[in-house]
């Protein structure tokens, strides 16, 4: 009995070891990525001396909330907060509702090639996203869609690969004994999607939703290479712009708009984040 005793006793003190190295690995962790955006917001609020001043302090002496309205008004903004926004909005929007039609097919319906076209589909995450940048170039070109929003947006509403591997890998832990009893009603294939299948795919579309928006607001390439006009210009150009229109780089005011820009992102996360983990955990359980 007291070996038993002294057995449970080990056991115990050693979960509880176990315990405590996981949480300090994951302050630790914590700490590496959080400590980067809290310098960021220090540097925001600090006057142009003290950003330079060496050795640097921490925290700020007095907050300059006037970093942010002059950075804000160096440039016009407003007008690349609005076309970012376009975008944004556009290619969420046509990213979801086609990517999960595609993985609807995916999932659901019989074809003899499917399992093939699944795999050419997957390979296609292998190639890197700069090995197109030409050839859609030059279809634009043809297509006179160069210095508009649409070749930005339009490469979103065909799909991308792991939304789709995503959303299809929820599709299937879903039982198809709801798609058959909608059918028996007369229920079509969108009707199936869109009534039964979409309601219960929340957070796998929310994740979906997620990793586009960060994607779509965070694009330099593609703006950077089809909008030759200033007004149509997205935030990240407009973040580089500021910098390089500067003599003198003001890294307080930089900093500025960098978190201005980063904040829609920090909303959207915050908003949506139960169903986002959600997704990303239970994604991937029954994928057949």
């Amino acid at each position: 009995m007291a070996a038993q005793a002294d057995a449970m006793v080990a056991t115990r003190r050693a979960r509880r070891a176990g315990r405590v190295t996981a949480y300090l690995l994951l302050i630790v962790g914590a700490l590496a990525f959080v400590l980067p955006f809290l310098w960021m917001v220090s540097t925001a609020l600090k006057g142009d001396k003290e950003v330079v001043q060496y050795p640097p302090d921490f925290l700020p002496t007095s907050f300059h909330w006037g970093n942010f309205v002059a950075a804000w008004q160096a440039l016009p903004f407003n007008t690349f907060l609005m076309n970012s926004a376009i975008i944004t909005v556009a290619s969420v929007i046509g990213s979801v509702i086609f990517s999960t039609m595609s993985a609807y097919a995916f999932a659901r319906l019989r074809a003899r090639w499917r399992p093939a076209m699944f795999g050419l589909m997957l390979a296609t995450m292998m190639i890197p996203g700069e090995v197109i940048v030409v050839p859609d170039f030059i279809l634009f070109n043809k297509l006179r869609l160069v210095n508009t929003f649409w070749p930005i947006i339009l490469p979103m509403w065909f799909g991308n690969a792991f939304f789709i591997f995503l959303l299809r890998q929820f599709i299937s832990t879903i039982p198809p004994e709801l798609d058959e009893a909608a059918r028996i009603d007369g229920a079509g294939h969108l009707r199936i999607l869109f009534r039964i299948l979409v309601p219960q795919m929340k957070p796998a579309i929310a994740t979906v939703t997620v990793f586009s928006f960060i994607f779509s607001w965070n694009n330099f390439l593609y703006p950077l290479i089809y909008l030759r006009d200033q007004s149509k210009y997205t935030m990240p150009l407009g973040l580089q712009l500021f910098v390089s229109s500067q003599y003198i780089t003001k890294y307080n005011q930089m900093m500025a708009i960098s978190l201005l820009m980063l904040l829609p992102v920090v909303i959207l996360f915050l908003i949506a984040q139960r169903a986002f983990i959600r997704g990303v955990t239970l994604t991937g359980l029954g994928g057949r």
